[in-house]
């Protein structure tokens, strides 16, 4: 009997010192109308189904959706100093490009600052993850090109995560679009939800 207890409390022990792996932190989504559920409310966005989710399988996760359809770059990176004060995360998505490319910005001004992005977030030891994103070759293949380039070399030199392009697959399905060949419809967020949860959770367990 006197063993028997001596075992049990080293394993009460245990179990109060070992910490949940995904204990009490909080994610931003930093995002542009792809995170923030454009046609649609927040919550029936992709990052409202994950906050949902994770209200039952992982409760010590705080979710917050910061995205703005219609952001750029520059935009949110105005924004920032707010957000952080707001919510002081832990981790940080960084899902933004593709309105500053669409509108023809110079590859040199979006990689700036999303760069200056970045090592704000990583001046307060936030941990980082970049969406790699894609456009539409509407200002050539070069320039298309040129855009797509940023992502990885601008996370390889912060010494960030680079996450992929959730569209990509989610655009060759008609039937997860919306009818502007741009954004995904309500349908398609469940399956990007499916599709960013094991980035987002391996991002917090870096």
């Amino acid at each position: 009997m006197k063993n028997f207890l001596i075992k049990f409390g080293f394993i009460v022990a245990l179990l109060v010192l070992v910490r949940p792996v995904y204990g009490n932190v909080s994610l931003v989504v930093l995002g542009d109308s792809l995170s923030a559920g454009y046609g649609m409310s927040q919550q029936q966005s992709w990052v409202g189904v994950l906050q949902q989710r994770w209200q039952q399988t992982q409760p010590s996760i705080e979710l917050i959706n910061a995205s703005i359809s219609g952001d750029t770059t520059q935009g949110a990176l105005n924004r920032l100093e707010g957000i952080l004060k707001t919510h002081q995360p832990d981790a940080v998505l960084v899902e933004l490009g593709g309105n500053d490319g669409l509108r023809g910005f110079t590859p040199t001004t979006i990689k700036a600052n999303l760069r200056q992005i970045i090592e704000r977030l990583q001046a307060d030891d936030i941990k980082v993850a970049v969406s790699q994103i894609r456009i539409p070759p509407n200002y050539g293949q070069r320039y298309s090109q040129m855009f797509a380039d940023i992502f990885p070399e601008l996370t390889s030199a912060t010494n960030t995560v680079l996450v992929p392009f959730f569209m990509e697959e989610i655009a060759m399905k008609p039937e997860l679009m919306q009818n502007d060949g741009i954004h995904p419809n309500r349908e398609a967020q469940d399956d990007i939800a499916d599709i960013m949860e094991p980035h987002l959770l391996e991002l917090l367990d870096q």
